[in-house]
């Protein structure tokens, strides 16, 4: 069959690496695409959100499969375009409807979704500008750091934490009265600060079931040490050390069996990736956030692991047959490390030649932002290239990732050099 991918990332050329190797995949094609899927499918120049262009792309290639790879697509409502759409409503689209996208497009729907379903997470309260002086109010009675999480969708830097309770209440007015964060923190929700050590979960859901994927722990600030300023993410590994059987049982019994409970109990069709960010706070998991797709770099370590034809996979979404999968995941370690331009997360320069990609021959390249000029591939984002290694152990995987890395160049190239050896 005919497939399209939507995004532009490390994520989406993940999934175009693993969707080529399907006997059951004919034409692959990618919606903006990258350098690095380039060589595996056909780039179509198309905005994510151009819901129009990619109707007239998928009549015109005869698309059978859409996955969409990032949140902002679901979060407006491509799910029920295509739905609505005589001409698209028996395109396998994966991926929740806009109803359910909300648990990640909105903090306070998927509090209020945690609250109802006796899901465990942080305790909190939310304001908008009218209750300014409540939240001041709130804030004096937490602890020290303060969390504070814009409701909607900030390109991933809506969430801050301050250690000083002036800042909190300045950062606080910038948000609700500035509009820091834009129509995103209109409503803003204040959170404990958790203390412990987080880890990714993933779950496939069909609607009637879902099956878990490999976890996975990924490392989100720029700097060595965890320090500096939050990031979309600089490595991960899968499986994560910590989370043993006993451990994994909590997490099933306590969040994933009562997330999809809750799912079907408050009528949200959701099929497709829940990405559900979980601390570990004293031995127990505690709920920090919804994604409603897979996380970015945490796909390029969660996938390789995957055995199964991922065709195959999506198409059990489809007729709801999930439940009679049996998942086939590789036991061996996978580590991903993230190479990104100067700058990064704040100002960054795009268009600078990468060199020595084709050198890198005992690990995956995926490409997160980069672009194709001739036979030159140049830098187009923050994050620029993510190698995953593979091993017996972490250590094996890790040591993969970084002569990988050794190989590629470019100007301003940076990447954390301590991935993993916190665990």
């Amino acid at each position: 069959m005919n497939i399209l991918v939507i995004g532009s990332g490390g994520r989406e050329h993940t999934f175009c690496w693993k969707l080529a190797q399907s006997p059951k995949c004919k034409n692959l094609y990618i919606s903006p695409g990258n350098a690095g899927t380039s060589g595996i499918a056909t780039n179509l120049p198309i905005s994510i959100t151009d819901f129009e262009s990619i109707k007239k792309a998928v009549i015109k290639y005869k698309i059978k499969m859409v996955i969409v790879g990032p949140e902002d697509p679901l979060v407006k409502g491509i799910k029920e375009f295509f739905e609505l759409d005589d001409q698209l409503k028996k395109v396998c689209l994966i991926g929740p409807d806009s109803k359910s996208a909300r648990l990640e497009g909105s903090k306070s729907f998927a509090k209020e979704f945690m609250n109802r379903h006796n899901i465990p997470t942080a305790k909190h309260s939310e304001f908008t500008s009218e209750s300014i002086n409540q939240a001041f109010k709130f804030l004096e009675t937490m602890n020290p750091p303060y969390v504070l999480k814009a409701d909607g969708l900030a390109a991933g830097k809506g969430v801050l934490i301050v250690d000083d309770i002036d800042e909190a209440k300045s950062e606080l007015k910038s948000m609700l009265i500035d509009k820091k964060f834009g129509q995103a923190s209109e409503k803003v929700v204040i959170e404990e600060f958790l203390d412990g050590i987080e880890l990714s979960c993933f779950v496939l859901t069909d609607g009637e079931n879902g099956i878990t994927l490999p976890m996975a722990k990924d490392y989100k600030r720029i700097g060595e040490g965890d320090r500096g300023l939050n990031t979309g993410g600089m490595g991960a590994i899968s499986p994560v050390p910590f989370a043993n059987e006993k451990f994994i049982k909590k997490i099933n019994d306590k969040i994933i069996e009562p997330t999809l409970a809750g799912l079907k109990k408050d009528n949200l069709a959701y099929q497709g990736f829940i990405f559900i960010g979980l601390i570990k706070v004293n031995g127990e998991p505690k709920v920090i956030e919804y994604n409603v797709r897979m996380g970015d770099p945490e796909t390029e370590v969660v996938i390789p692991r995957i055995k199964n034809d991922l065709i195959s996979l999506f198409e059990s979404i489809e007729n709801k047959t999930l439940s009679k999968v049996k998942l086939e995941i590789d036991p061996r370690s996978a580590s991903t490390v993230m190479s990104v331009s100067e700058g990064y997360p704040e100002k960054y320069e795009k268009g600078h030649w990468v060199k020595g990609v084709s050198e890198v021959k005992e690990a995956l390249v995926f490409h997160s932002g980069t672009s194709i000029e001739g036979n030159k591939i140049l830098t187009a984002g923050g994050r620029v290239i993510t190698v995953t290694g593979m091993g017996d152990n972490m250590s094996d995987a890790l040591k993969k990732s970084y002569e990988g890395l050794l190989k590629i160049s470019f100007k301003g190239m940076y990447y954390r050099k301590d991935i993993g050896l916190d665990l």
